[in-house]
């Protein structure tokens, strides 16, 4: 949207708010500070910005809003992500709509085919294999956002990505268990052919077995599970199985956690007397089980909030991919304990 050279990404840097703040205002959107509405409706005046009403009314005949498609209908992250993004495209004078894939099904095809029948303005992607991207993106032209994977390696002009670094956030985790004396830890993580955030925690957990002089057997230490707790529970099972001398877990989710400590409960083993169990993403339902889980925590919010600004100035000022890494934090919680003796 332009007049007179004056942009709607003109309008947010003098006024000194976001785009989506600018289009909240331009729409007579809802949850705008008086002060935020004065700034924005007086740099329009300054600048004698229109907008084009009949250009906005073809644009919303020829569209179909803001397509979500989500990898993994039981990720509780996710969810928290979603409500997040869909207030604020709702605040911005967006319609979105949510696609709810298995984890092993194509986000890139959903993508394709979203495009063909509704012509999105934009896509936003949570849960992706970035294989299927490198083999099968090139068709989909308007612009897209991964949310919490980095699409930063794959060099396509429309699509951005707001992730966290989970390579160094699981290797901390790992590392976390370590300090307090365990060696025998066992991990639960996704299909590393199908999840590239499986695939990238791993490489995490692999560094911080390497850099404290550790072998690490995959084939014994990690269990593949989908990101859900039924599969944490079998997961956390197997893993007992193999090895029944661990004092600790590591988990790629916080649900696949939950699940475990379930597992472990029903084999009359204590969390953290006998097993300590560490998760990531850091959904609230952690903190309610008991014990209260120690978890990676992802900012769900401003990783939402990151997203959809990306995305905006992407469909509003065609501006090129950006990648960002939103900082993580560490939750001790109560469900680890310092290593005093080994498990036999």
């Amino acid at each position: 949207m332009e007049v007179n050279g004056v942009t709607i990404k003109d309008i947010a840097q003098l006024s000194g708010y976001a785009v989506g703040t600018v289009s909240r205002v331009l729409n007579d959107r809802p949850n705008v500070s008086d002060a935020a509405r004065q700034r924005v409706l007086a740099v329009v005046e300054e600048h004698h910005f229109k907008r084009n009403s009949n250009a906005k009314h073809l644009k919303q005949q020829s569209s179909s809003g803001v397509a979500i498609i989500i990898k993994g209908s039981r990720n509780m992250l996710f969810a928290d992500i979603v409500e997040h993004i869909q207030a604020l495209l709702r605040d911005s004078g967006y319609p979105s709509t949510v696609y709810y894939l298995d984890e092993d099904h194509d986000e890139v095809e959903q993508a394709r085919q979203v495009c063909r029948e509704r012509r999105p303005q934009g896509i936003l992607f949570l849960g992706s294999n970035l294989e299927l991207f490198r083999a099968a993106f090139q068709p989909v032209r308007v612009p897209c956002v991964l949310v919490t994977n980095s699409a930063a390696g794959l060099g396509f002009a429309n699509l951005s990505s707001v992730s966290t670094d989970d390579a160094r956030a699981a290797r901390e985790a790992v590392e976390r268990l370590m300090a307090l004396g365990h060696r025998k830890i066992g991990i639960i993580g996704g299909c590393m052919e199908a999840s590239n955030t499986a695939y990238t925690r791993f490489l995490g957990v692999q560094q911080a077995f390497a850099e404290h002089g550790l072998a690490f057997d995959a084939e014994r230490q990690y269990e593949i599970s989908r990101f859900a707790m039924s599969s944490g529970y079998e997961a956390m099972g197997h893993l007992l199985d193999r090895m029944p001398e661990l004092t600790a877990v590591f988990a790629m989710s916080d649900v696949q956690a939950v699940g475990a400590i379930r597992a472990l409960h029903d084999r009359g083993l204590g969390v953290p007397e006998d097993i300590s169990v560490v998760g990531f993403d850091g959904i609230e339902l952690g903190g309610y089980v008991v014990p209260k889980l120690a978890t990676v925590r992802q900012d769900a919010e401003t990783m939402a909030r990151r997203s959809v600004e990306i995305l905006l100035r992407q469909v509003c000022e065609g501006e090129g991919a950006v990648h960002e890494l939103i900082p993580y934090r560490f939750l001790p919680g109560e469900s680890t304990r310092e290593l005093r003796e080994e498990r036999a």
